[in-house]
């Protein structure tokens, strides 16, 4: 076929059934785009201008979303790290591949699942990835476990986590398997760096391309360069400062106040690179071939708490992070909407309208489907897929027949009030549901996998999205319909996601590869 490539460009600045119905667009559909995805790390829903924060500045995101459309109902497919990144190459409920929290231990990506750059492979197109991974462990002295590569991947340079063992402008990476050592700069501009450098000179341009890029900013540790923090050591600062809200976290009792410019900067940081990449993009001639989608990997870190603070924790690295929520409660690991709904922006110039806003849910999940369907090519068979085509949100349309989405995460019955361990959305109705306590006697993992909720929360976001009037009491039919689809959800997912791990030697119940 003559003529160019679409550019498809999903950047998130970033945590479902089989069953949801797939709503077509009636946009013409463009043969073989590429594709981009950029993916922040604990960057809030309040964190960036354009999403009302008062104090920082993030002009080229800011742009982004002025020629495309905002989602203000967009949610990572979990509330940390590697759940999250899980659910957006898959499609899946992380808890089905075994992800409840972070990497460690025997969890990890299998190399049966079967992921998006694997999908797109299938039909011609070349895949990258650059940034944090974050599913596997990288360096194979350390662990045998597949990466980027077993992902479908042909080029990659990243870390396998967050890059504590070092300076802020020094990193380990690695890259197609070879470690590259120290390599100067801050993570974010060394990874659109060499992103840039793979579409400017490595990639095949005769194929169709994916590119993941997955920064580490703003997670901790949070040392921007000083230009970026200074932005923010004024007065004014310190006014504006005490008007955000934190999602009705309790914040240390000690004063960490003076912290908030690292933080801010961090983010001001992060929109300049994201702004060299799309002036790498532009510069390609890519602009009108080009869809961006932006987003988080969930809610943003909160400093330590009041709680923890009177204990033994003692975590100095977060008093550095000032993560915004907006008008929403909980933030990174609570199952509240703070812990997943995170900012969303789309660009696709002559088909989603410049300026507008979506109020339409967009779920990780959906990514996978919605490229598939985007381009034409049918979901693999025989997988259980927690997602929806879902090209509609970008263009604040309603897709129907949707079922619940869930997000969960083990908080295995230690804090104090002890946490909700997931969530479900229905409609405009939100269910808390906790688990039992957890006996001394029962092991952490042991206990998340054999039990379903107990108690319940209802919420109706369309009159409180914050979450702060309980309706449980007043609508206890809703909660008994609603906790019966829960209950069913979270044991299918959960014991799934525990067959993927103690019987890695049997038929996959994901499917494989």
């Amino acid at each position: 076929m003559k003529g160019k490539f679409k550019l498809l460009i999903i950047c998130f600045v970033i945590t479902g059934t089989s069953g949801r119905c797939v709503i077509h667009t009636k946009a013409d559909f463009h043969p073989k785009p590429n594709i981009v995805v950029f993916l922040a790390d604990d960057l809030g829903y309040g964190d960036l201008a354009c999403y009302g924060n008062p104090i920082i500045r993030t002009p080229n995101i800011d742009k982004l979303a002025d020629q495309g459309v905002r989602l203000t109902d967009c949610h990572s497919g979990g509330t940390d790290c590697s759940p999250s990144r899980a659910a957006l190459l898959t499609g899946r409920n992380p808890y089905r591949s075994g992800f409840y929290t972070i990497l460690g231990g025997n969890t990890y990506l299998d190399s049966r699942e079967v992921t998006i750059p694997e999908v797109l492979r299938s039909c011609g197109y070349e895949s990258c990835f650059v940034g944090k991974w974050h599913l596997s462990v990288l360096e194979k002295d350390k662990k045998n476990e597949p990466g980027p590569a077993d992902q479908g991947f042909v080029y990659w340079m990243g870390t396998t986590h967050n890059p504590f063992d070092g300076p802020a402008n020094t990193k380990k990476f690695i890259r197609n398997g070879v470690p590259v050592g120290q390599v100067d700069g801050w993570f974010c501009d060394v990874i659109v760096g060499e992103a840039s450098k793979w579409l400017k000179e490595k990639r095949d341009k005769a194929k169709p391309c994916f590119l993941y890029v997955a920064s580490h900013e703003p997670h901790t540790p949070i040392s921007p360069p000083k230009k970026y923090s200074d932005l923010y050591n004024s007065g004014k600062t310190n006014s504006l400062e005490k008007t955000i809200k934190y999602g009705n976290v309790r914040r240390p009792e000690r004063d960490i106040s003076a912290n908030k410019k690292e933080y801010y900067g961090t983010v001001s940081q992060l929109d300049n690179a994201v702004g060299r990449l799309l002036n790498t993009i532009d510069s390609l001639g890519l602009l009108e071939n080009t869809i961006i989608f932006f987003t988080s990997d969930n809610g943003p870190e909160t400093p330590v708490t009041a709680e923890e603070s009177r204990g033994e924790w003692n975590d100095p690295i977060r008093d550095n992070c000032f993560g915004s929520l907006g008008i929403f409660r909980g933030m990174k690991r609570y199952v509240h909407e703070g812990g997943h709904r995170v900012p969303g922006i789309v660009r696709y110039p002559g088909v989603i309208p410049t300026g507008i806003k979506s109020s339409v849910l967009f779920d990780g999940t959906d990514l996978f489907p919605t490229i598939c369907n985007r381009i034409g090519i049918p979901l693999p068979q025989g997988i259980t897929h927690d997602s929806v085509a879902n090209f509609n949100a970008f263009l604040n349309k309603k897709t129907k027949c949707k079922t619940p989405n869930i997000w969960c995460y083990p908080h295995y019955g230690d804090t104090d009030p002890r946490l909700p361990e997931m969530e479900m959305r229905s409609g405009d109705y939100t269910l808390i549901g906790w688990l039992p306590p957890k006996s001394d006697s029962v092991k952490p993992d042991d206990w998340f996998v054999k039990y379903g909720p107990v108690k319940y929360e209802l919420y109706d976001l369309s009159n409180d999205p914050g979450q702060q009037k309980d309706l449980s009491a007043e609508k206890p039919e809703i909660v008994k319909s609603l906790s019966g689809r829960m209950t069913k959800l979270w044991v299918e997912m959960r014991d799934e996601g525990k067959r993927a791990h103690l019987l890695p030697n049997q038929a996959y119940p994901g499917g494989h590869k």
